[in-house]
Order: structure tokens, then C-alpha cells, then sequence
């Protein structure tokens, strides 16, 4: 094994062959611990649906290819987000076959801040690239990340868009983390995460460009936000895939309308026939999920336990509790959980975990319940 933990595990069963987000996330949960699945028998493991090609690679996994994803996690601002981790985008977990894992360089708070992903086509009218540019800078400006995904035209201009504001953007990748797609966007891509930004994908580094790619990488474009607001789409597009997507997710649609005689209008008409929000102001959108979302950024997000890289970005704050206490409150979501399953959400000590506890619980933040569980009880003040 390269490494003691079971980071590897995570990473080489995410590269097995055949073993999609559906299958990874069964076979984590019925096994809890992945270093058993590559102790189980082929038949045991044929018994659960996997392919041949897959049951190959379990039986003899490629761990250079594993070793050369951790060394990729040991390099500045590079981390690996697990789906059992508290900083784990909530948004993202509640669709359908979310992806286990998120590779992202940068600034790994953003994906817990409220997100509205822009999209539209390739190749836009200047009016629509300018139409990108604009809403992408107010609505950055409003406290939205900006979320799309790095393509030509639209997706590029909203990302300049909320540089340009100094806002948050977050660029999802149809590649490794370590490739930009297109490469002529590869100056944009560093100005994002120099800039406070992030950089997210699902797939491994070193993972090239293919189509199918695209579909996995809007879907997580839609599931990263509160909505999606379509700029300019021809009626064939992937950004109505990514609106059909978000619309499926529960999400907000918005769409900008346009002339009748610009055929990039009619994918955007077709999205507002079938019930997405016509807007013609940012402030539009602004309204419309501020009941979904404090417009204001946080103070901070919460953070896990370092992952294999290094340890999180940290962000100053005011509130009345420390980070780790924040953190732990995080990690105990609505409750009521045992320490034992707080030690494993948060790779604290239990001892630190006991202490910490006690603390909130003297301050009115947690209560014991039966059981030997904890609740909390208030948010205010963190």
C-alpha cells in the first residue's frame, strides 16, 4: 500500500473501470470501510453488479496511478474532498448520484457558499457575451459565487465577470484537475484560483478531455448551486442539459430572453415556455433566492479535518466561537450523534471531541441526549 490511511482505497477503487458514482456509493455503503473491497472475493464482488473490466483492476490495482493522484494532493492549495466529509457541498450530496469524491485546487470554502451557476453558448453574440459578463459582476457583487464551466463564450465571460468584481467564481472541469479545457482558457484558470477561486472536478488527475465527460461536469455545475441562469443557448445545446439537470435537481431556472431573430434566443424562449424565470436585471435573480440563501458571504465555512495535501484555507472571523468549535457544531449537523461518530466525521481526537463538547454544552450550543448522543440546540453566535 502507498499510504496508511485509506485515502488510497478511496482513490483507487474511483479509478477501478465501470465503477461510476452508483456503484462506488453501494459499495460504501455496504462495506463502510473500503479497504475491505479489495479484500473480497471476485464472486463477492461480481455479486454486486461490478464489470469485468472492474473486478481486473480490483484484484490488481495500478497503485502507481494512485501514488501519482496523492502526490498531486500533496502540492499547495490541491485537496480531495470525500462525500462522508463535513465540508462536502450539501447541495451537491442531495442529487441523484452524487460523485464520492471532488478533486479541487483552491479555495475549498467556496463549495459551501451559495452558488449560481451561468451558462450559455460557445460561441455568443457580443451583446450576449457582454449579457454574461455584466450579471456575472453584479451578482458576484449581490454575494454569489459564480459557477460554470470554464468553456468559450458565455462560460468564460461570467467568470471574468466576477474577477473583474472581485467575487467568488468556481470553475467546474470536464478534465483532471490538472488539465484546462480549452487550453486557450488555461490563463483564466489561473487567475481564478490565484484570486480566491476554485478549480473542481470529479475526475482523477491526468484525466484528458472526452465528451462524455461534459454531461457528468454539468451536472455538477447545476448541483453546486442554488440555480442556473441560461444566457444565450441555440435549441441544441448543453447548456439546456445543464438547466434540464438543474431543473430535475430541484433548482432554480432562469433564463435571459432575447431577439426572435437570434437563433442563440431560442434555446432560452424554449427554457421560458417550459417555466424558467424570465429576468432582465440581476436583481431579478438576486430577489428571487434570497429566500434560499443570506446573499451575504459567510464569514466562514466550515472545514474538515485536513485531507491528504494539506490543511484547509483559513478565512478570519468575528463570531463568538472559535474555528474548531464552528467545525465540530458542522460536523454534528441536526443531530443527535454519538462522539464516536463525531471523532470519525471530524478525524479529531475523542478526547478533544469530549472536551469541546463539554465547552458547547456549557455555552448552550449542544445538549446531551440519551444515549450518550449530542444535539445542537442554537446557531446563533458562531
Amino acid at each position: 500500500m502507498p499510504v496508511a490511511d485509506d485515502t488510497a482505497h478511496w482513490l483507487a477503487l474511483w479509478r477501478a473501470p465501470g465503477v461510476g458514482p452508483a456503484r462506488f456509493l453501494a459499495l460504501l455503503e455496504h462495506y463502510g470501510d473500503l479497504s475491505v473491497v479489495f479484500k473480497a472475493s471476485r464472486r463477492e464482488l461480481a455479486g454486486h453488479g461490478l464489470p469485468e473490466a472492474a473486478l481486473d483492476w480490483l484484484a490488481n490495482p495500478d497503485w502507481a496511478r494512485v501514488e501519482a493522484d496523492i502526490a498531486w494532493l500533496s502540492l499547495a492549495d490541491n485537496f480531495l474532498v470525500r462525500i462522508t466529509d463535513c465540508v462536502y457541498p450539501a447541495r451537491l450530496r442531495a442529487i441523484p448520484r452524487p460523485p464520492p469524491l471532488l478533486f479541487v485546487h483552491g479555495d475549498i470554502q467556496l463549495l459551501n457558499w451559495p452558488q449560481l451557476a451561468v451558462v450559455g453558448s460557445r460561441n455568443p453574440t457580443p451583446a450576449g457575451r457582454e449579457t454574461a459578463r455584466e450579471f456575472a459582476a453584479h451578482l458576484a457583487r449581490g454575494g454569489l459565487a459564480i459557477t460554470s464551466g470554464l468553456a468559450l463564450g458565455v462560460d468564460a465571460a461570467a467568470h471574468r465577470g466576477a474577477l473583474e468584481a472581485e467575487g467568488a467564481t468556481v470553475a467546474v472541469l470536464g478534465t483532471g484537475p490538472d488539465r484546462v479545457y480549452p487550453a486557450r482558457n488555461r490563463d483564466l484558470a489561473h487567475a481564478i484560483a490565484a484570486t480566491g477561486g476554485a478549480l473542481v472536478s470529479e475526475l482523477p488527475p491526468g484525466t484528458a478531455v472526452a465528451a462524455e465527460h461534459f454531461p457528468r461536469r454539468n451536472r455538477l455545475i447545476s448541483g453546486l448551486s442554488l440555480g442556473v441562469l441560461v444566457v444565450e443557448a441555440a435549441l441544441k445545446s448543453g447548456s439546456l442539459i445543464t438547466a434540464r439537470l438543474a431543473a430535475e435537481q430541484g433548482r432554480e431556472v432562469f433564463a435571459i430572453p432575447g431577439s426572435i431573430h437570434n437563433p442563440l434566443a431560442r434555446g432560452c424562449h424554449n427554457l421560458i415556455r417550459q417555466g424558467a424565470k424570465l429576468v432582465e436585471t440581476a436583481a431579478d435573480i438576486l430577489e428571487e433566492l434570497g429566500a434560499q440563501a443570506s446573499l451575504n458571504p459567510p464569514v466562514e465555512t466550515p472545514r474538515a479535518g485536513p485531507p491528504q495535501g494539506g490543511s484547509f484555507p483559513e478565512r478570519e472571523g468575528d463570531g463568538a466561537l472559535d474555528e474548531d468549535y464552528r467545525y465540530l457544531l458542522q460536523c454534528l449537523g441536526d443531530g443527535p450523534v454519538s462522539v464516536d461518530a463525531l471523532v470519525e466525521r471530524s478525524t479529531l481526537t475523542a478526547e478533544a471531541v469530549s472536551s469541546m463538547l463539554l465547552i458547547l454544552e456549557l455555552q448552550g450550543f449542544v445538549a446531551a441526549a440519551p444515549g450518550g448522543l449530542y444535539a445542537r440546540l442554537k446557531t446563533e453566535g458562531l
